[in-house]
């Protein structure tokens, strides 16, 4: 089966160069890969390249194994390029989050690009758990999410986006964003979604069909077996989210668990993404906190 999120697209009104000026760009590259010893998850390979980096925190008592995404250029902007690997072995048990909300900066031409593509092996349990990404304005991503997984495996993935920080008084009125996930299950598509903005951010997220002036989003999706028996927990706390402004909504088939969530306030709406994690993980890693 397949999820899909509603696509605005306008190709006239907003193109960016795939040639972009002439200046020196970022790049960075992951490998990271976790196998099973005894009763422990350990690191087998992790490789680093140029502007990415791993790190991993000593976790606590009972806690999986943590690994930290750090991207040394300090965002990204038109024509910077970062991918990452994650493959997490049979059994295995780990969590891998970002340092800090990623900053997407204006481009002077081209797309900055982040590809992720993740592994999990039989009974193997992955949270996968950045931060939220901030665009700019005149900023220009292409954002993809790959999971191949066994069917015995557990996944929990969030992406979030914010268009602006509001505290500062920005607005995001021209920008670029594609975002594209695909999750496999036992080698069946079993979840895909695409989000396209190209001109106008401002005014589509204005109207009432698209985001009814909301300036932040995340997706949550959980895939395991059994995980529909989580939606009456999860649209419970969903519930309360309402009266702190973040709208937000969940359905569940075929042991999948699908959570969206839209603010006009971004702090709000992190706090209630921050709630709802905690619900279905427990303790989120302390980079959160920061």
């Amino acid at each position: 089966m397949l999820a899909t999120r509603a696509v605005g697209t306008d190709r006239d009104a907003f193109r960016w160069r795939e040639e972009g000026a002439r200046m020196q760009r970022a790049h960075g590259v992951g490998r990271l890969s976790f196998v099973r010893r005894g009763a422990d998850t350990v690191i087998r390979d992790c490789y680093q390249e140029a502007g990415l980096r791993i790190r991993m925190p000593r976790p606590g008592p009972a806690m999986p194994v943590e690994a930290v995404i750090i991207n040394t250029a300090g965002g990204l902007t038109g024509g910077d390029r970062f991918s990452l690997e994650i493959v997490a072995g049979e059994g295995t048990r780990a969590v891998v989050t970002g340092q800090a909300a990623e900053k997407v900066y204006r481009s002077s031409g081209g797309v900055g690009s982040f590809r992720t593509h993740i592994v999990l092996g039989e009974a193997a349990s992955l949270d996968w758990l950045p931060q939220e990404a901030i665009l700019f304005d005149g900023s220009a991503l292409d954002r993809r999410l790959d999971i191949e997984m066994a069917a015995s495996a557990h996944l929990l993935a969030v992406e979030s986006v914010v268009f602006g920080r509001l505290a500062r008084g920005e607005s995001v009125e021209s920008a670029f964003l594609f975002e594209r996930w695909r999750i496999r299950r036992g080698g069946r598509l079993v979840y895909a979604e695409g989000l396209r903005f190209d001109g106008p951010v401002a005014a589509r997220l204005a109207a009432r069909a698209a985001g009814a002036g909301a300036i932040a989003a995340a997706s949550v999706v959980v895939v395991s077996p059994g995980a529909e028996d989580l939606i009456d927990a999860t649209r419970d706390r969903l519930a309360g989210l309402d009266a702190t402004g973040v709208e937000a909504g969940a359905s569940a088939f075929d042991g999948l668990v699908s959570i969206r969530l839209l603010s006009a306030d971004p702090f709000a709406l992190r706090r209630g993404l921050v709630q709802l994690l905690e619900m279905l993980r427990g303790p989120l890693p302390r980079v959160w906190s920061c």
